[in-house]
């Protein structure tokens, strides 16, 4: 059981109130491990809600970095970020946006170009099947 402070029941009374979620809900969100795979298009405004949510760690796999092309529909990063690598500048919005989530981007170990393939340590892994092409 998790002893939550004020800030956090604060911060989630929203869940906490619903007879769905309510305490033990927000504990289990608080206790899950999510990996998001692309931290563009649809990766950067999941990334935020999970982050909202209080997902308690969020693993963040992408090897571009910021352009400047990208700011119309990437929500998470900023023109202060161009430049910079995704998984940096979405790593520092979500902590921004929630301290109390761990953010994971050093697990990344190999990401095939197209994500055929993506192999991370420490319990994070996922292989897409090999007919699985974005070319």
């Amino acid at each position: 059981m998790i002893d939550f402070t004020e800030e956090q029941i604060q911060r989630y009374s929203r869940h906490i109130l619903l007879q769905d979620v309510g305490v033990e809900g927000q504990e289990k969100i608080m206790n899950a491990r999510v990996l998001v795979v692309g931290a563009g298009g649809l990766g950067a405004p999941v990334s935020l809600y999970l982050a909202a949510a209080g997902i308690g760690t969020i693993g963040i796999v992408d090897a571009d970095v910021v352009d400047l092309s990208n700011l119309q529909r990437q929500v998470i990063h900023f023109t202060k970020d161009v430049g910079v690598p995704k998984v940096k500048s979405a790593e520092e919005k979500i902590k921004a946006i929630n301290p109390d989530v761990q953010v994971d981007t050093s697990r990344f170990v190999e990401c095939a170009r197209y994500h055929q393939g993506i192999r991370l340590r420490g319990g994070w892994y996922r292989q897409l099947p090999r007919e699985v092409s974005h070319q």
